[in-house]
């Protein structure tokens, strides 16, 4: 990538944040207002749930809003090995960096290989078609890639689960 389109998606960038609203709104209700909610629309459910939601706008301007429920007894009862494949595809820290880089706007595997210490263009594809594999990219055309709306707010998530307690 030449430094002209670099300093152009810096100013990009610079524009969203400076853009941003200043201040965290915080909810109503409490520290806990998610949890509350939640609890009593399981009220009835012997075993409770796992809820996990988001609103996202992104550095790009595009905006997810995603929500995804299931009750404790679904998630036990089910063969956990066939997750261990979409985890897996974020195990890398490659892997990991060209979800973020597509997030902010490098979409096209060009692009991705313009990064500093990506590998060669072999490689950059090895990992993308691992993560496509995995249902956390798409082809959206010859040689670009985005996230499926219905996975960005879980990737998130997936990130957020991984930092420190």
């Amino acid at each position: 990538m030449d430094l002209e389109q670099r300093v152009a998606d810096l100013e990009r960038r610079l524009d969203a944040l400076e853009s941003a609203d200043p201040a965290v709104p915080v909810p109503s209700g409490g520290d806990f207002w998610a949890l509350e909610g939640i609890k009593e629309q399981l009220a009835q459910v012997a075993g409770g749930g796992v809820l996990f939601t988001g609103a996202v706008r992104l550095p790009t301007e595009e905006r997810y809003e995603w929500q995804y429920q299931l009750l404790t007894e679904q998630l036990l009862d089910t063969d956990w090995s066939e997750a261990a494949e979409v985890f897996a595809a974020l195990g890398h820290p490659l892997r990991l960096r060209l979800l973020r880089e597509i997030l902010g706007g490098r979409c096209t595997a060009t692009e991705l290989a313009g990064l500093d210490d990506v590998g060669t263009s072999g490689q950059i594809y090895h990992h993308l078609r691992q993560l496509t594999a995995a249902g956390w990219l798409r082809q959206a055309g010859r040689g670009r890639y985005e996230i499926p709306a219905g996975r960005v707010v879980p990737l998130l998530v997936a990130l957020a689960t991984a930092r420190p307690a």
